[in-house]
């Protein structure tokens, strides 16, 4: 399984950056997006940047991935991962709600 990770520039040099996430460091190829500045939040899939988060963005992403690595160890109880839709009521997506 590929899946892309929450990376936060900490130097950019070339469209290249150099970035941490998840308790690594990266290097990163920012030819897609162009250059970052420093404190940013990207989406780092195989090596490359493919979308600038918002802080708040990648904190889910990265509380997602947690829940994955709990689920791998034999977690049952996932709340604490997804906080953010734990007691409230599942929405469409705006592209398929009716107008």
């Amino acid at each position: 399984m590929c899946i892309g990770i929450p990376v936060q520039v900490e130097r950019c040099e070339a469209l290249q950056a150099s970035c941490t996430g998840r308790g690594k460091r990266y290097r990163i190829d920012l030819h897609l997006l162009g250059e970052q500045g420093v404190g940013t939040w990207v989406l780092a899939f195989q090596g490359a940047a493919i979308r600038v988060l918002s802080a708040a963005e990648a904190a889910r992403i990265d509380a997602a991935l947690d829940a994955v690595e709990a689920a791998l160890r034999g977690a049952s109880d996932f709340d604490a991962y997804f906080r953010d839709l734990v007691d409230r009521e599942p929405q469409l997506p705006e592209h398929l709600r009716s107008a």
